[in-house]
């Protein structure tokens, strides 16, 4: 039996600042190594998103333009895509995705734009100030260290049901101040790294990949394949 993962790279034409389809990049570079094929569909403006179409979602960060425009049209998807997350599918948002799947955020003008409540973090805004520059964090479950690059002036607080997906050791995270770094709900992770994160971060791509195959093919044991999958990072 051949394998194969089908991925909605949502707003991929509008929400890819710093080349964030390089998640889905390696993606691919990984599910090779086993023989699993992965293919892509951009999901856009004025798109239906159906959750049963796919096995993963990527969803990268914007221009602040973009983002108003992308977060006016979600509404419309906000249904399928929260079906999608509570199927304990995954899900990858980076930046402004990770903004739009909370409660609200405030863009750059100091206007404030719902979000889906996919998750329950909410997104304030600095004054006059960015956090930019690499960061590294800790993976308090798996001990694993994650590397990115940051650049945002919005402030994320993370609510009930989701916690983050690691402990700052370098660089600002979530807001500077709780030393959190993203948000894990489900199997759906918000987090501000670009760099992207799954290319950077070859255990995390591997992790997520797992997660898919186990979700679409639940009675295969996918013990030996892990161990076939070398993952790069740095």
């Amino acid at each position: 039996m051949t394998m194969s993962i089908r991925v909605a790279h949502l707003y991929g034409d509008l929400m890819n600042t710093y080349g964030d389809i390089g998640n889905i990049l390696a993606l691919q570079f990984y599910a090779k190594q086993i023989g699993v094929e992965v293919t892509s569909d951009i999901v856009s403006l004025e798109e239906d998103f159906k959750a049963d179409d796919y096995d993963f979602v990527v969803f990268g960060g914007g221009q602040d333009f973009e983002q108003t425009v992308v977060a006016d049209d979600i509404q419309s998807k906000k249904a399928e895509l929260i079906k999608f997350i509570e199927a304990n599918k995954p899900f990858v948002a980076v930046c402004g995705g990770y903004q739009m799947l909370g409660k609200y955020y405030v863009d750059a003008k100091g206007q404030k734009l719902p979000g889906i409540e996919a998750m329950n973090h909410y997104t304030e805004q600095q004054h006059d100030h960015r956090f930019i520059g690499d960061v590294v964090i800790e993976n308090e479950k798996n001990g694993n260290k994650y590397h990115g690059f940051e650049n945002h002036q919005g402030i994320t607080f993370l609510g009930e049901d989701e916690h983050p997906l690691g402990k700052v050791l370098q660089g600002y995270g979530n807001n500077g101040q709780d030393g959190t770094e993203g948000a894990v709900h489900k199997n759906t992770v918000g987090t501000y790294f670009h760099g992207p994160i799954m290319t950077r971060n070859g255990n995390f791509a591997k992790y997520m990949l797992f997660q898919a195959l186990q979700n679409k093919y639940p009675d295969t044991d996918f013990t030996e394949m892990k161990k076939q999958v070398k993952t790069y990072e740095y």
